[in-house]
């Protein structure tokens, strides 16, 4: 099959920020302590590669977290609203999610994963949040929202889609599409080759060590948050690091887009992509142009780096130019 169709308006759920943006709150914090215990038991990888979370098609989920010679899986399931453990030794438990505050669910998470003899501790303190509360403390965030949880899930779905065929179209060192806990995100990374001067850190909630490993490498980074971080609804962002001079001022598409100084990013609404006629035409016109953006202005190695987008079935053609 050369070619699948292609998603339309419908595809694309209406998640207005200010509607759930309590539910997102708490369910942020809840997948916090859960890419936590991923992040305790896990070896490290470079650019904290080993802590996000993968969407799935039921939800996010972990993937296989090592204990000893035994594995076992976290997974946020928004079709039947339930937290899933299972273990390598066919073991499961399952947790409603419901309204309950971050203490309580920490305390339920904990307990079943006691019961499955699995004993991890995990930092108490939320990353990238100001003057965050830790966990077992916290009785303020409880809201959940079903509905609009599961339309956020759709949403990653659709998004994870086509980050994961704009990734084809780079030769280069590129992360996975990944979701970032901490910042509520969902992103991929394209990286130049070439070491980037050392990042001034500062995050909350993330010692400077950890942020400045992450920003080892000159990089151009897409991906998409709900709201919040800033602006009052859901939208995708396109950055370098290091920012180049001439960055900000180079022109991308679609027309919506635009570059916000008090972010330092490109940005374009979530609704311009979820409203067009080919919602994955305008998207991937934005994050190409953005990484054009970039990959001009940090004059990267832009032969060696890239290739045509991805098809199913058909090998990446080779024309004896570049690796």
């Amino acid at each position: 099959m050369d070619s699948l169709p292609a998603s339309t308006s419908r595809d694309w759920p209406d998640i207005p920020y200010a509607a759930w943006k309590d539910t997102a709150a708490t369910l942020q914090l809840w997948m916090q302590i859960v890419g936590k215990v991923r992040l305790a038991l896990t070896p490290w990888l470079n650019h904290s590669w080993h802590v996000p979370l993968y969407v799935t098609s039921r939800g996010l989920d972990t993937s296989p977290i090592p204990y000893g010679a035994r594995t076992f899986e976290i997974a946020f399931d928004f079709q039947d609203n339930v937290l899933t453990i299972t273990t390598s030794e066919g073991s499961r438990r399952e947790l409603k999610l419901e309204p309950q505050t971050v203490a309580d669910f920490q305390a339920r998470l904990m307990e079943t994963l006691g019961s499955l003899d699995i004993a991890v501790n995990i930092y108490e303190i939320p990353s990238e949040i100001p003057d965050a509360i830790p966990f077992r403390e916290d009785t303020i965030h409880r809201d959940y929202d079903r509905d609009a949880a599961h339309r956020f899930w759709r949403a990653l779905a659709q998004v994870d889609r086509v980050l994961k065929l704009f990734r084809t179209g780079f030769i280069g060192k590129c992360s996975p599409v990944h979701f970032f806990w901490g910042s509520f995100d969902l992103a991929v990374t394209r990286f130049s080759g070439r070491r980037a001067p050392l990042h001034p850190g500062g995050v909350p909630g993330v010692s400077d060590d950890v942020t400045r490993e992450a920003y080892s490498h000159e990089v151009s980074s897409a991906g998409f948050w709900p709201g919040g971080n800033g602006i009052d609804y859901p939208a995708f962002y396109s950055y370098a690091f290091p920012t180049p001079d001439d960055f900000k001022r180079r022109p991308v598409e679609p027309d919506a887009a635009f570059f916000s100084d008090a972010l330092g990013e490109f940005l374009l609404p979530y609704d311009a992509v979820r409203t067009a006629a080919d919602p994955d035409s305008r998207l991937i016109a934005f994050l190409q142009s953005t990484y054009d953006a970039a990959a001009t202005t940090a004059r990267w190695d832009r032969e060696a780096l890239e290739c045509p987008l991805g098809r199913p079935g058909i090998p990446r053609p080779l024309d004896g130019r570049g690796p």
